[in-house]
């Protein structure tokens, strides 16, 4: 059962060839299975995943199935979930439960879906491998001896869906935090259009950026998984009113003489990626081209400066949010002599190395001094590469480009900060711009280990942006059912 697609699933719970009880019972046996070993959660809910499955028959037998009755999914541990601990994978919180529900997790459990647990990730989201989770970071399913990287910040997430403890689940994208790890552990996840699916309950990073989205095995169940997270919602101040008109499976949007123009950016043609890449890239645009795309080259002169403009605007938002973890009135609370070294104790023994460095960089850029030179030219260049987004829109349907430069790395790999941030170069200026993208499986590279593409389009076009993404698909055409990644 764990290798049925969520679209897959779904026939069969509502044909009653299967019953949500048993998809959740298998679910919850590869999680005590494999957990230990992948540290994909941190929380596991198995007792919430079996009532879950149980309502869920229940509706079905009634004739009352909901949209995404009875699938096993996890919950990124980011996402407030009443009466569930919420850890945001960092000690300040690790005992924190909250008496409320996010609208994301909300939406799931109205849409009828099976909690299995919450997934682990970077602390308060901010890494590229998971290393930063206070809990330890999990590990990619394609080749555990080796010991790779599952990406970050939704890596716990992404090392889930892949190993087959989950059909789908939640991340969030605030600098390519769904989309890289997608693409090295050969799953679609998708950054919606900022304000799409509300941030409400959502733990804060950094406001402007963050963005809830998707994450599966196709394209088709990235689609179902969105459709139950978009909507407006009053308790966010940034959600969009816009309706999502979504059909699953998607229609194909090339082919049978229908022409669109798909842009590849000319400035990332100079940047140093693998060998595998290149070729999987080039093959993808060819593979499109053939089905009637128009191939132009689009210039985004700003792009490649987006890494810098991204590494002051999240700090300076993160030193913001992160400034209401203080011991006083929830999460961690280290006594100290008086209340300001009460203050410096909680946080000092709360806070990581890399979110310390984060909110550090952050006051810095915000204080008077520098607030002029480093703040607010970052948020002139983020105009800019707004601009020139939808200027390449004028002449471009959509956008590919690469998810990443290279398949995962090893936990191991011995790099500093800068380099683990010039990791986010090709997905950042996405969320600068606040445009729908999703990673899609682009085939694997020589090393058998997947590598994805980004499908990128105008504010509120999530929808083509995911048709072309299963054209990508369809052409790769990868097998990444769980138990061909790791065996039974």
């Amino acid at each position: 059962m764990i290798n049925f697609t969520i679209t897959e699933a779904l026939k069969k719970l509502q044909s009653r060839e299967i019953s949500a009880t048993e998809l959740a019972r298998a679910h919850i046996e590869r999680i005590e299975k494999y957990n230990s070993e992948l540290n994909a959660y941190i929380t596991v809910t198995a007792e919430r995943a079996l009532a879950d499955a149980h309502a869920t028959d229940e509706r079905i037998r009634g004739g009352n199935a909901r949209a995404l009755d009875g699938i096993p999914i996890a919950m990124k541990d980011l996402f407030a979930t009443r009466g569930i601990r919420t850890t945001a994978a960092s000690r300040m919180l690790e005992n924190f439960v909250p008496e409320y529900e996010s609208t994301v997790s909300q939406k799931f459990i109205d849409a009828g879906t099976v909690l299995l647990g919450k997934a682990n990730l970077d602390e308060f989201a901010m890494g590229t491998f998971s290393k930063t989770s206070y809990f330890g970071a999990p590990i990619n399913p394609w080749n555990r001896a080796q010991k790779l990287t599952a990406g970050g910040s939704s890596g716990g997430s992404t090392s889930a869906v892949a190993s087959g403890m989950a059909m789908g689940a939640t991340g969030t994208d605030t600098g390519g935090s769904i989309r890289f790890p997608c693409s090295i552990t050969g799953l679609v996840g998708m950054k919606p259009t900022y304000g799409l699916s509300s941030r409400w309950g959502c733990v804060a990073f950094a406001s402007s950026l963050d963005t809830p989205g998707p994450i599966a095995r196709t394209v088709d169940d990235v689609a179902l998984l969105l459709s139950a997270m978009a909507g407006h919602d009053p308790k966010d101040s940034t959600s969009a009113d816009f309706k999502l008109n979504l059909e699953t499976p998607l229609k194909p949007i090339l082919g049978d003489g229908k022409k669109l123009r798909v842009g590849v950016i000319r400035e990332f043609g100079d940047v140093k990626i693998s060998d595998d890449m290149r070729n999987l890239f080039e093959k993808r645009v060819a593979d499109l081209k053939s089905i009637g795309a128009e191939i132009v080259e689009v210039s985004i002169p700003n792009i490649l400066d987006a890494l810098a403009a991204y590494y002051i605007i999240a700090p300076a938002e993160a030193s913001s949010n992160l400034a209401r973890y203080d011991g006083m009135r929830y999460g961690l609370r280290v006594e100290g002599s008086d209340l300001n070294d009460t203050y410096k104790k909680t946080r000092a023994a709360g806070f990581g190395d890399e979110v310390k460095r984060r909110m550090i960089i952050g006051t810095a850029v915000l204080s008077s001094e520098s607030y002029e030179v480093y703040f607010m030219q970052a948020a002139r260049v983020r105009r800019m590469i707004a601009n020139a987004f939808n200027n390449a829109f004028e002449s471009c349907d959509l956008i590919v480009c690469p998810s990443g430069a290279n398949t995962a790395m090893p936990l191991s790999s011995d790099m500093t900060p800068l380099e683990y941030y010039a990791l986010d170069l090709f997905t950042v200026a996405m969320n600068l711009a606040g445009v729908p993208a999703v990673s899609v499986p682009a085939g694997l590279a020589s090393n058998n280990l997947p590598l994805g593409i980004q499908v990128v389009g105008k504010m509120f076009d999530d929808v083509r942006v995911l048709q072309l993404a299963k054209h990508i698909e369809q052409f790769a055409n990868i097998d990444n059912r769980p138990t061909k990644i790791m065996g039974k």
